[in-house]
């Protein structure tokens, strides 16, 4: 493994004029991938971020246990500069560590010299939970996506987590070891699955450096983007003891084998779905001592439909609840009533913290771009556009906006699609649409109205043809009071969209207007 120290400062000189090629807007994944492909095809790029590093999200993503649930070498760059150099520690890294791949890569692919950082002089750490009297409270206040850089002593402390998403697990499981006291505040049981936890030694990774060629490309040929499908048959088409023998099979995996490689038909038919849900649940019950935690937790009735919510995986999450100052709030029994100048109040009682962590999520997939005052040609503000329900084409391109594409965003495979096979796609597709531009003299690539219609009523019906709008989740902007509720994720799996992008590239890009 290679490390190197943070990269510099840099902000443009106020007053400083550029000529770009592309500007591209976020140091993660995606933008890095960018600038160093359009740099690589001749193009004059510059990438800016309000962070101080690389990162994306992992610069943000510092709360205890914070750490990725795809398993390496998925969650990598399919460069073999990298990885014939890098090994991680872990199967599933932390935040700390992805920080420092990042810095590796960043130093591999020489981007500090084309990339600004600190480029926004404040940011809105706003919440999507919105609690009479936080103002009120005495204790510290914190939303993980703004963890402080100098780690927080909660040693002995009262400590209160309210959400159990991805999030709320993760911290869930690093506090509940530290606290005095830990409270859990949930609204809705998360179906986690088990995380099978590897520690790597020295040069050891998963597979021999031999087999990552075959790896990353496989993954383009995975719904998830990952390195397994859905099997080819029905959750019927097997005995009740196949089935079992096959759950259980999927369950060893340790990752998300059991929600993306199970029977084809298991987020598609409720029979099929309440099948896997029953596995589910007794396996997690097991686990748990207290029968009305088991309900809560696990319930005997399935809640919603299983994988139509984002799955998490978990590290003996269940096992926490066996220790006494270990709590659980079942808030639709006990809801929450106000946060006090003491802690919260619920329906029952008032629990008193020193410390009260809103895991309560974000504005997922378009409250990124909309935070950005983008505007289109006419002047019209994207989330003004976007008011009455998202509109893209290909996921990638809004019509009104033209030479302006995102990846990972709204419309596209992005929140069911490993992060780095999204990347790497769209940012190829892009690139690849900007050397056409060149060949042909285009100056403008607009998407037009009918195909991002068009696209729209797509990604709707497939999405309707499946469960997830059954639940109420991020996907579907549940999340957010005031959000139109739409799926706002490409359910047509990662080998269909890429058929999909690559057939309008191959007619000269249909559905846009090239000028």
């Amino acid at each position: 493994m290679m490390s190197s120290t943070s990269a510099p400062t840099i902000k443009p000189q106020p007053g400083t004029v550029e000529d770009l090629d592309a500007l591209i807007v976020g140091a993660g994944f995606g933008g890095v991938y960018q600038l160093r492909r359009l740099r690589q095809e001749g193009y004059k790029a510059k990438l800016v971020d309000s962070a101080s590093d690389f990162g994306g999200v992992w610069y943000w993503n510092r709360y205890p246990g914070a750490r990725v649930d795809s398993s390496i070498p998925l969650y990598e760059f399919s460069d073999a500069e990298l990885w014939r150099e890098w090994s991680w520690s872990q199967r599933f890294p932390g935040s700390e560590e992805l920080r420092a791949y990042f810095r590796f890569v960043a130093q591999k692919w020489d981007l500090q010299r084309d990339t600004y950082f600190n480029t926004l002089s404040a940011l809105r750490h706003g919440m999507t939970m919105k609690q009479n009297g936080i103002d009120k409270f005495k204790g510290t206040w914190l939303h993980p996506s703004y963890w402080p850089e100098d780690e927080l002593d909660l040693k002995g402390k009262r400590v209160a987590v309210i959400g159990t998403g991805s999030t709320g697990i993760q911290l869930a499981q690093e506090l509940s070891k530290v606290a005095g006291e830990f409270v859990l505040f949930q609204r809705t049981p998360n179906m986690a699955l088990p995380m099978k936890q590897v520690e790597y030694v020295g040069d050891e990774q998963a597979f021999s450096r031999d087999e990552y060629a075959r790896f990353m490309e496989d993954r383009l040929h995975s719904f998830g983007g990952m390195a397994f499908n859905f099997v080819d048959r029905l959750t019927f088409d097997d005995t009740p003891e196949q089935r079992q023998a096959f759950y259980q099979q999927l369950w060893n995996e340790g990752d998300f084998h059991f929600w993306l490689a199970g029977y084809k038909d298991t987020l598609f038919d409720w029979d099929a779905n309440a099948e896997a849900y029953t596995f589910w649940r007794d396996k997690v019950r097991a686990r748990i001592r207290d029968p009305n935690l088991q309900e809560v937790l696990a319930p005997t009735v399935q809640p919603h439909a299983f994988g139509c919510k984002r799955v998490s995986l978990e590290n003996k999450y269940y096992e926490i609840f066996s220790e006494s100052h270990v709590s659980l709030v079942d808030v639709k029994s006990t809801p929450i009533v106000e946060v006090t100048e003491n802690g919260i109040r619920t329906t029952e009682k008032e629990w008193n913290f020193d410390c009260i962590i809103c895991a309560t999520g974000y504005d997922a997939i378009t409250g990124g771009l909309n935070e950005i005052d983008i505007r289109g040609k006419s002047g019209q503000k994207l989330k003004d556009k976007w008011t009455q329900g998202v509109r893209t084409f290909l996921g990638m391109a809004v019509a009104g906006f033209p030479n302006m594409f995102f990846t990972c965003g709204p419309q596209a495979p992005t929140a069911l699609c490993n992060g780095l096979t999204c990347a790497e796609l769209q940012g190829e597709w892009i690139l690849h649409l900007m050397n056409y531009m060149r060949q042909t003299g285009s100056k403008s690539a607009e998407a037009r109205e009918e195909a991002e219609k068009t696209w729209a009523e797509s990604v709707k019906a497939i999405a309707n043809m499946s469960l997830l709008p059954t639940a109420k989740s991020w996907y579907m902007g549940d999340n957010i009071p005031g959000k139109v509720r739409e799926p706002l994720i490409y359910l047509g799996g990662v080998p269909t969209y890429y058929k999909t992008v690559n057939e309008c590239a191959a007619d000269g890009y249909a559905g846009f207007h090239l000028a």
